[in-house]
């Protein structure tokens, strides 16, 4: 039922905003709407496959999250090709369309397998904190979900800005859809590893990856002078190698979730976890463009809050391992 809710708000959503002419209209329709519908598909179908996989949960949460970012490389790339031919309200009930197929099929195949233990609720449940170890990996997500979202949204306008490429470029959207690509590969690959080396422990290894890509990557592209032709291959790599590493973020959560419960509770945990990191998610693009007009423009207050978020995430995440298991148990 929440799974075809978020999918009308989606698909509604996605719809209006062909009509949208003002900025509120936008807040309205993308930011209330579709982020409420995304958010009722997204949680009660990623929490259901922990219902079916136990042993292979890291490679099946993995393999399910990586449709997120095919759209990620196939949705910019496409509009970027209907808008001159078609124009932007067409172009967006296009996508409206494409949205209302691909809900209809998670409706009719998403499915819980156990059914709802008596007494138990998959409502938020803040008591759950007590445990230090849930908190640290909130704690965790919230500081990953808070620097996530930054270079997917900003690294179109920061490319721009330095003045490397034309504005008609198709640059700029490529190097989109390289990180997308990465994102793709990323979501699955260190699901199948996790399930070898341990969900934490893969979740702190790709954690260190975007941190590392950001601050030696990110950041002295943006200290070099526009007219650097250095600026265009670190920007490459540097969309590879983060999409790789943040595409775990989205698959690793769940599991490292469930490491932390049984089964029948983890729709629960799950629920509380997001509850909580929403306001990351919701912050943090915010807090990105206050620092963008703090620094006239410059991107470097930007790069230091994503690879900041980043290290606090990895020091989180290091805490509720050692709290939950020390550091004798190798997997986990």
């Amino acid at each position: 039922m929440l799974i075809l809710s978020g999918s009308i708000l989606l698909v509604v959503a996605v719809a209006l905003t062909s009509v949208c002419t003002q900025y509120w209209h936008f807040m309205l329709t993308i930011g209330i709407l579709a982020g409420a519908g995304t958010s009722l598909i997204f949680t009660p179908a990623v929490s259901s496959i922990g219902h079916f996989f136990m042993v292979k949960r890291g490679s099946a949460t993995g393999l399910a999250a990586a449709g997120g970012s095919i759209g990620g490389i196939t949705f910019p790339l496409m509009l970027q090709r209907l808008f001159p031919r078609i124009g932007w309200v067409w172009s967006t009930r296009v996508l409206a369309l494409i949205f209302l197929v691909l809900c209809t099929i998670s409706v009719l195949l998403v499915r819980s397998r156990l059914p709802p233990k008596a007494g138990s609720s998959v409502l938020p449940d803040f008591r759950i904190f007590r445990q230090r170890a849930f908190a640290l990996t909130t704690a965790g997500v919230f500081f990953m979900e808070w620097g996530l979202f930054i270079p997917i949204t900003y690294m179109v306008s920061y490319i721009i800005s330095t003045g490397a490429v034309a504005k008609t470029s198709s640059f700029p959207y490529t190097v989109l859809a390289v990180l997308n690509a990465g994102s793709s590969l990323g979501r699955y690959l260190p699901g199948i590893f996790a399930d070898i080396v341990g969900r934490f422990n893969a979740m702190i290894l790709t954690l260190l990856l975007c941190g590392l890509t950001t601050l030696s990557l990110w950041l002295p592209a943006a200290l070099l002078p526009s007219s650097s032709s250095a600026i265009k291959p670190l920007v490459i790599v540097y969309a590879a190698l983060f999409g790789f590493a943040s595409g775990s973020n989205i698959s690793l959560t769940p599991v490292c979730v469930g490491q932390l419960c049984k089964t029948t509770e983890y729709g629960r945990y799950y629920a509380t976890c997001y509850t909580a990191v929403s306001f990351g998610t919701l912050t943090g693009i915010p807090i990105a463009g206050a620092l963008l007009q703090a620094c006239s423009g410059g991107y470097l207050g930007v790069i230091l809050f994503t690879g900041g978020c980043y290290v606090l995430s990895l020091v989180s995440f290091l805490l509720a391992r050692h709290e939950k298991v020390g550091w004798a148990k190798v997997v986990f």
